[in-house]
């Protein structure tokens, strides 16, 4: 069963130029099927950008998915046309009683800052805390993983001494953890952020759990111990020439970034980057929804956010 999107969509246009499976909305209601609810709470300036790189990943499935959008408030995006918000976004108001069978919240370039200084950060501790009661698996991104480890596991991020930006190899701390079936015993995957959350702090959290790491680039996937949140600190959504856009970004901007790390071939700007982390990428998203999603979540939506046995965890004894 394929991924659900709205008929005109922009993402749709491109998926379909890529020979990405979808079903359009108005297909999708012919068919006697409970499809997951995903929702993509989209914290990222450039939404319809960010919407093709998340429902790329999310289309890498057999099973069907509705994704709904959210923005965060309904100020005007600096780099979205209002249309298009209008069109395909919602506000929290319109979204609080609903119950989804997983959530996504997207990283956003606002490491530097401290938290309580984020304009919307009142209205994102309100969301975090309503994830526990009305989401079953949430998946949280570079930016979003430190604002809930400050939030609901009271962690708090550290400032890199210089901002982290390239592909780095990882490896599993915990092999048989369901999100990491398939993976490599060396993977890799794309960072660019400011912050860092310190591996020791994860280890000695009594709800956590680390499961891959890099030397380099640090903790990079690792989860509530039932499953309920997921922690991803990089970007294995980002396609080919995302870290190049930022480095090129920052260079206008006088900011005389680095260049990215093991990008490039020869460390060279000129060159097309070399692509090595989209088979990890790929299989990190369907086994989010396979074990994390799809099998944790009720077939009965009204439970919920209720607690229930983790089939990822046998019961002591089992």
């Amino acid at each position: 069963m394929p991924l659900r999107i709205p008929d005109d969509l922009p993402a749709a246009q491109v998926m379909r130029k890529e020979n990405i499976f979808y079903i359009s909305s108005t297909e999708a209601a012919e068919q006697d099927i409970r499809p997951l609810r995903i929702l993509l709470l989209n914290l990222m300036p450039k939404k319809i950008e960010t919407e093709i790189h998340i429902l790329r990943m999310l289309a890498n499935s057999p099973l069907q998915t509705d994704v709904e959008l959210m923005r965060i408030s309904d100020k005007p995006s600096k780099n979205t046309p209002i249309e298009h918000m209008e069109t395909f976004y919602k506000d929290f108001e319109q979204v609080k009683d609903n119950k989804y069978d997983g959530m996504i919240v997207t990283g956003a370039p606002l490491g530097q800052l401290d938290f309580e200084d984020v304009v919307f950060w009142s209205q994102m501790t309100r969301i975090m805390d309503w994830t526990v009661t009305n989401v079953t698996s949430t998946m949280f991104l570079c930016w979003g993983v430190q604002a809930a480890m400050y939030h609901l596991y009271d962690i708090n991020k550290h400032l890199l001494k210089k901002k982290i930006s390239g592909v780095y190899p990882h490896y599993l701390v915990d092999s048989l953890a369901p999100i990491a079936r398939g993976f490599d015993d060396v993977f890799d995957a794309p960072h660019s952020r400011y912050a860092e959350i310190r591996e020791q702090d994860i280890i000695n959290h009594p709800d956590l759990e680390l499961i891959a790491t890099s030397k380099i680039a640090g903790p990079y996937i690792f989860q509530r111990k039932d499953g309920r949140h997921l922690f991803v600190t990089g970007h294995s959504e980002y396609e080919p020439g995302c870290l190049k856009d930022e480095y090129e970004r920052d260079l206008a901007a006088g900011i005389n970034p680095d260049i990215p790390e093991n990008y490039f071939p020869d460390n060279d700007p000129e060159m097309a980057p070399t692509v090595t982390w989209k088979s990890h990428g790929n299989l990190l998203f369907a086994n989010w929804l396979n074990y994390y999603v799809y099998q944790l979540s009720p077939f009965n939506t009204d439970l919920i956010g209720v607690e229930i046995d983790n089939p990822l965890r046998p019961a002591q004894g089992a």
